[in-house]
């Protein structure tokens, strides 16, 4: 079964524990994980815990507490790099259209940015970095961030795992893994709309 080309179940297979819960930690808090797989990873990991190729245990602690490190990780690199992050130029591993895109929705948001936008592409790798840069109240901010990461990991493992043992894998895994992808970037797609059309009706 393949996804853009590559084999999702293949792979997660071949990076096992330690390579699921790096992608995560280095989607939900560094620069050069905008791009990762996230919310299908989560899914397809949750599956292969159904077939017995994880433990569904190990599985679920392991990404909770990557995603609450990552995040993390991001906040205190906003608050020590600060607004020198929006002053920096384009490069392969930073984009500053996905900071301020991040920084528009915290501003909008608030504090609970940190939970909806665990379930946005893009936004959930910048948005406790912009916390950082906000100074949020770091008790707020890790509070929001334990919820954030439990709803996100255990929602999606667990989403996985139970349709594994219902579906048929080689007819219906892939489009579901779509359907994943095309609802996480809804939100965005809504809002960019709404700005976009919203003005102009003005």
């Amino acid at each position: 079964m393949t996804f853009f080309g590559i084999d999702l179940i293949s792979l997660i297979e071949a990076i096992g524990y330690v390579g699921v819960f790096g992608i995560v930690f280095a989607e939900t808090g560094l620069f050069l994980g905008f791009f990762l797989p996230g919310d299908s990873l989560l899914f397809v990991a949750g599956f292969l815990a159904s077939q017995g190729l994880f433990s569904l245990p190990v599985l679920l602690v392991g990404l909770f507490l990557a995603g609450v490190l990552g995040n993390v990780f991001g906040y205190e690199f906003g608050r020590r790099i600060g607004p020198k992050i929006f002053s920096r130029e384009d490069s392969l591993i930073f984009k500053k259209a996905h900071a301020l895109k991040a920084q528009a929705f915290y501003d909008k948001h608030g504090p609970k940015t940190i939970v909806l936008a665990r379930f946005m592409p893009i936004v959930r790798t910048f948005a406790p970095i912009v916390a950082g840069v906000a100074n949020m109240h770091y008790r707020t901010f890790f509070i929001y961030n334990l919820i954030g990461s439990l709803l996100w990991t255990l929602g999606l493992v667990l989403m996985g795992y139970s349709l594994g043992s219902v579906i048929d894998v080689d007819r219906y895994l892939l489009p579901i893994i779509l359907l994943i992808v095309v609802l996480s970037f809804l939100p965005a797609l809504i809002g960019f709309l709404r700005e976009k059309y919203g003005k102009k009706t003005e």
